[in-house]
């Protein structure tokens, strides 16, 4: 009950029957409304999101130390491989939350378990990179993909119809995939790379196979703050990272003349890389299961490159200082590919649909043929590349403000 402003007591509001109530420990797990109102990510998902990224700072660190030791393309191929774990038992929790999240009791438990399972990959991710052991790396991805069979298991004991076949499918596929990833860790080490590509398909195969039963009632609005908020913890690890790298370059080695610019430039980068992504409300282009799954899996690409510009920038302060066995360009290199990498990625998924005219489309894609050449500028390279990811921020808002003021200036005549 409440107070009236004239002191009587008043019925609390009836909540929502989409938005889940209570905190008792068993609950239904039914499907939430697609159009529910005023849908956030919640205290546990954030939560989620934070320890994922030690798994992402795991993987950074790992590639920074292979790029400076002159063994970029093992490095980069080990990264691509523990991030694709991460990110997509990220993907598949965040979707699975959209649709079934009742917040009760066992979905907790069932989640912190599914972080327990990151800690563990995260652990094992040295190992993996420096010793080609997948044993622990497997073992927390086991303990994530199996956490979240239990929870399409269950969301089938609360369902019927094609929306309980399609739970199955999900409990199912998740299952016999898993069965494939500790077959590889018995095959010779020169299969696996095969092996591992085939496992990838399988398991980006279940949630098509599975949809066609009964699509879930993901939320648009919902998925897009969930990928969002990712995102910005992701450029946040690399803000972190670099500060970090910066601040060793200049207590050891006294070289703050040599960093400022890596600093400035890594900056740039960063605070554009925000601005890209966040201009323009995507939620609203998420309206079908075929543009969700391209936009959904698209973000591989632009988390791993996000992650990776950090990685790239304690490369480049590393070189700066002496501390790498690599050429000024590769050390450029390990900034420029990823920054380009997330431009283009960020202009195909978000940004493409909502320019106007043959200008506005060709901002993002030019800015990454010019952050590509700063490649190849020297000691000045990463600040040119922050210089130019700067001006693309600058020239697409200029161009949109012009557009929008050109329609309105027509809608008054």
């Amino acid at each position: 009950m409440t107070t009236s402003s004239t002191g009587g007591a008043t019925p609390d509001p009836l909540p929502s029957p989409d938005v889940p109530t209570g905190r008792g420990p068993l609950r239904g797990l039914t499907a939430r409304g697609r159009h529910e109102a005023h849908r956030v990510a919640s205290p546990l998902e954030l939560f989620f999101d934070l320890c994922f990224v030690v798994a992402v700072s795991q993987a950074g660190g790992q590639l920074v130390d292979a790029v400076a030791e002159g063994h970029p393309g093992e490095g980069v191929l080990n990264y691509a491989m523990i991030f694709f774990a991460v990110w997509w038992a990220w993907m598949n929790f965040s979707w699975f939350a959209s649709a079934y999240d009742n917040d009760d009791t066992l979905y907790r438990v069932v989640t912190l378990v599914q972080i327990a399972g990151v800690l563990v990959l995260a652990a094992g991710v040295s190992h993996a990179f420096q010793d080609h052991d997948f044993l622990v790396v497997v073992l927390g991805y086991l303990i994530m993909r199996l956490a979240m069979t239990a929870q399409w298991l269950r969301a089938a004991l609360s369902t019927g119809g094609a929306e309980r076949t399609m739970a199955l499918r999900y409990a199912g596929g998740v299952l016999v995939c898993q069965i494939g990833w500790v077959g590889l860790l018995v095959l010779p080490e020169g299969a696996r790379g095969w092996v591992y590509l085939v496992m990838v398909v399988l398991e980006m195969s279940v949630p098509p196979f599975a949809e066609r039963a009964h699509p879930t009632s993901w939320h648009p609005h919902h998925i897009s703050e969930r990928y969002g908020l990712f995102t910005i913890i992701v450029l946040g690890e690399s803000i972190a990272a670099a500060t970090v790298a910066v601040k060793s370059g200049i207590d050891e080695h006294d070289a703050l003349g040599e960093l400022l610019p890596i600093a400035a430039g890594g900056l740039l980068i960063v605070f554009a890389a925000w601005w890209i992504y966040f201009v323009v409300p995507i939620h609203g282009h998420l309206r079908s299961n075929r543009q969700a799954f391209r936009w959904g899996y698209g973000h591989y690409l632009i988390f791993a490159s996000a992650a990776a510009i950090g990685a790239g920038l304690e490369v480049a302060v590393e070189q700066a200082v002496g501390k790498a066995h690599l050429s000024t360009p590769a050390a450029s290199a390990a900034v420029t590919v990823p920054t380009a990498l997330y431009l283009l990625t960020v202009w195909a998924l978000h940004s493409r649909y909502y320019k106007v005219g043959i200008t506005q489309q060709l901002v993002l894609p030019t800015s990454a043929l010019l952050v590509l050449a700063c490649t190849f500028l020297g000691d000045r390279a990463v600040l040119v590349a922050g210089v130019v990811a700067a001006l693309a921020v600058a020239v697409g808002t200029g161009l949109t403000a012009r557009g929008v003021g050109r329609g309105r200036g027509a809608c008054r005549h």
